[in-house]
């Protein structure tokens, strides 16, 4: 199908932010210069029930893999604690593909050679039927946001020497992972202590303007959320989107409100989308925003979320809310593997708490 208004509209919205390939978006990016010396992570791969997202409309499995970096001195100190870094991933992939982005575990490993305090890192699956969650509360899809501050947390502090302690957890993400930091990092100030956003997507919503025809019969053609995966990226992304942010209980078989019907924006719909932006959300949020030791933000000098992430920069810094903010040569993934290792884990290593 070729790029449509209708998926343009998607595009706009943040949702689609680089394709890789007709249906994947798996990309290759470059990774640091190794760093001499340094010592092994040890990456455990486990599975997480999750109550949040059980009796989800969509099917969506309560049970998620989840990868946890234990760092290099874990095993040989039994009697140390670590702070904790829950990192998420973006739209379309999950953790596994999440980790080949950031060329973990050279990065994280590079980072503690070069100097960051040793901290647990754990990165979560989030891909749905429609290839990601939003991170978003949603009887369709799951509340996935609650998966995050409450059922993992509550896993990790219990099966592994954690300070458990909000001000020794950190939260950070990539694109729609970015997303979901600002999202639960304005929700949940309770359970984390330091926020760092990675080319955070879906700051904002865009008008849809007249959207076509023919990708709307498309979308209304299916009869499970499961054919969805014949489907092009960006319509992927538009269903993904509408099961996080306009569920709809009583409209099987997907469960959610499009944007469009008979060819025509649906303000009602757009204006719940527009609830789940961070940049609509702020204002409520300001006394959790205040909560944090640091909130850092970054994006590509080429990255198509650029201009949301200034407003974003700039909203924080209207209610004086401390923040870091750069903007460095890059796209919106060029640049991910090695930000990882010489701005994120050093970030949290400035500013989590590594004692009660």
């Amino acid at each position: 199908m070729p790029v449509t208004k209708f998926l343009a509209a998607a595009l706009a919205l943040g949702t689609a932010m680089t394709i890789a390939g007709p249906a994947e978006a798996q990309v290759t990016t470059p990774a640091p210069p190794v760093v001499p010396g340094a010592k092994p992570v040890t990456i455990e791969r486990i599975t997480v029930h999750a109550p949040a997202i059980e009796g989800n409309l969509e099917g969506e499995s309560a049970d998620r893999t989840v990868l946890v970096v234990l760092p290099p001195s874990y095993r040989s100190s039994p009697q140390r604690r670590y702070p904790v870094v829950y990192a998420l991933h973006g739209y379309s992939i999950g953790a596994e593909q999440w980790v080949g982005e950031i060329h973990v575990p050279q990065t994280i490993e590079g980072a503690f050679a070069k100097g960051a305090r040793e901290m647990i890192v754990v990165l979560p699956d989030s891909k749905t039927a429609h290839n990601g969650s939003f991170y978003s509360s949603s009887v369709t899809v799951g509340d996935f946001e609650k998966f995050v501050a409450r059922d993992l947390v509550a896993y990790i502090d219990s099966h592994y020497r954690t300070i458990a302690d909000r001000r020794s957890r950190g939260l950070a993400g990539h694109s729609m992972g970015g997303y979901g930091t600002a999202r639960i990092g304005m929700k949940h100030a309770d359970v984390f202590g330091a926020l760092y956003m990675m080319s955070p997507c879906c700051l904002s919503t865009a008008a849809l303007g007249k959207p076509d025809a023919s990708a709307e019969k498309t979308l209304r053609a299916l009869r499970s959320p499961a054919e969805s995966a014949s489907l092009p990226w960006g319509l992927r992304a538009q269903l993904a989107t509408a099961a996080a942010w306009s569920p709809n209980p009583a409209a099987p078989p997907l469960f959610l409100d499009l944007p469009i019907k008979d060819g025509e924006p649906q303000p009602d719909v757009l204006a719940r989308w527009a609830a789940n932006a961070p940049l609509s959300m702020l204002d409520q949020y300001v006394g959790n925003l205040r909560r944090y030791a640091a909130i850092g933000i970054d994006v590509g000098d080429k990255d198509g979320l650029k201009e949301d992430a200034v407003k974003f920069h700039a909203a924080l810094d209207r209610y004086g809310i401390a923040n870091g903010f750069e903007i460095y040569p890059g796209d919106h993934t060029s640049g991910v593997a090695t930000r990882v290792q010489e701005k994120m884990i050093p970030f949290f290593s400035s500013n989590l708490a590594f004692s009660r």
